[in-house]
């Protein structure tokens, strides 16, 4: 299939999970909420999240992405706003808060399974997310989408090399790939850098590390409201 003004031919497509595929944001603002009531007694919930948000950004070189290091970051936030006071009962329900978060069943988005089966098969489709390796492959095992993918990536970052990498292989190129996920940050952008086609499914909640400008004037860039769009957006490409 050539892609009109690219002269180019779509091979693969690359799909980002959380939030693309399944909910995950939701139960972290939850959780968040969870947290803040917890420590209510030692500072107002806007400063706890504040701070909260400051732990994560500074231990994702340390943790990486995912519900483990976002429950450490807790423990941490309550350390520092308890001045080093934090009961253990309140340690004990962050912990318990972390679990629940690995036990949740998951939640696929609407349109997924329809727009996967109706791609495979005639483009190779690559699951490239971030974040825990053990959380993740539970949760796509869940999903019962794993079938419908030819290759799953989870990745430590997302970044124009890692696209280059996992969209350069195989005989292909990152100029016949195409990148969907409700990150411009993670998803979007640094594909488009790679050479491939980003295409932005926005999500009602994008955690604020993720948010970046729209690159409205990058010519591979483009924007769908649903997962469902997607087979048309590429109909209109040829």
């Amino acid at each position: 299939m050539s892609l009109a003004g690219h002269g180019a031919v779509l091979s693969a497509i690359g799909f980002d999970a959380d939030d693309t595929l399944w909910q995950n944001e939701y139960f972290f603002r939850m959780t968040e909420e969870k947290f803040a009531a917890l420590l209510s007694d030692y500072a107002e919930s806007g400063h706890i999240t504040e701070r909260l948000l400051e732990a994560e950004r500074r231990n994702l070189q340390f943790y990486g992405y995912g519900i483990k290091g976002f429950t450490l970051s807790m423990i941490e936030t309550a350390i520092e706003v308890t001045d080093d006071n934090v009961p253990a009962t309140i340690l004990h329900d962050i912990l318990r808060a972390g679990r629940e978060m690995l036990r949740h069943p998951v939640e696929t988005l609407p349109h997924v399974r329809k727009t996967l089966m109706e791609l495979c098969g005639r483009y190779r489709l690559i699951l490239i997310t971030k974040g825990d390796l053990f959380d993740q492959e539970r949760k796509l095992a869940q999903s019962g989408l794993g079938e419908l993918f030819d290759d799953v990536q989870i990745v430590s970052e997302k970044t124009t090399e890692t696209y280059q990498r996992i969209f350069n292989t195989a005989g292909r190129d990152a100029s016949t790939s195409m990148m969907v996920g409700n990150s411009l940050k993670s998803d979007v952008i640094p594909a488009i850098e790679a050479g491939s086609f980003g295409v932005h499914v926005p999500h009602d909640l994008t955690w604020v590390h993720e948010h970046a400008d729209v690159p409205i004037h990058a010519p591979r860039y483009h924007s769908i409201e649903h997962l469902g769009e997607l087979p048309d957006l590429i109909a209109r490409l040829r």
